[in-house]
């Protein structure tokens, strides 16, 4: 191969790395954006947090139910990684658990707004839930064994029974001022531990 072709090579994959960048900075713009303001947000909003016009997010998301999609599965991809990273950070097991319920919150407030939007299509919907499953509950089942393995909470709690009660705390929260989800989320976690959860975990 000659260096013109090696130099073009380079330049097609920068290209293509930049272009996942672009695509992983929408996302999480309109992430923050279903976060504050719910799923029906404007796209102007998405647009002025991620920096770009709004003809550069219609060009990757033509309709607004493929952009929500598109941020179900990277927020499902993130709180997977999450996972080990928080356990490698140098924290407690129950520290890391509880910094990734509170991602986990964030997650589920946008979540709740995804039913409404794939409502003629139960299929897409049934398989973005079993994608959910599948890449969090063994993230969630590392966090629980790593916690009860150090002697910080109490075993025997299945990541499923976890997941299920946080995401019941969390229904309506989005659209009810008085009531704040996080904060029972927060005194759940706090509540596995094995000393009997005297101390509430960092906000």
């Amino acid at each position: 191969m000659h260096d013109g072709d090696d130099g073009a090579g380079r330049g097609a994959q920068a290209r293509r790395r930049d272009a996942v960048r672009n695509k992983e900075t929408l996302l999480d713009a309109a992430a923050a954006v279903f976060v504050t303001s719910g799923v029906e947000a404007p796209v102007r909003d998405i647009a002025t947090r991620a920096g770009v016009g709004l003809g550069t997010i219609y060009r990757h998301f033509p309709t607004r139910a493929d952009l929500i999609i598109a941020v179900y599965r990277h927020q499902v991809e993130s709180l997977a990684q999450a996972g080990p990273e928080l356990l490698a950070s140098g924290t407690s097991a129950h520290t890391a658990l509880g910094r990734w319920i509170d991602l986990f919150v964030d997650f589920l407030v946008t979540k709740h707004g995804l039913a409404a939007v794939l409502r003629s299509d139960s299929a897409g919907f049934e398989a973005l839930h079993t994608h959910f499953l599948d890449r969090l509950l063994p993230v969630c089942t590392e966090l629980l064994d790593a916690a009860a393995a150090a002697g910080e909470i109490r075993p025997g709690l299945t990541a499923y029974q976890l997941m299920r009660g946080v995401g019941n705390l969390c229904i309506g929260a989005e659209s009810d001022t008085r009531y704040d989800a996080r904060e029972l989320v927060r005194l759940l976690v706090a509540g596995l531990q094995a000393d009997g959860g005297d101390h509430l975990p960092p906000g």
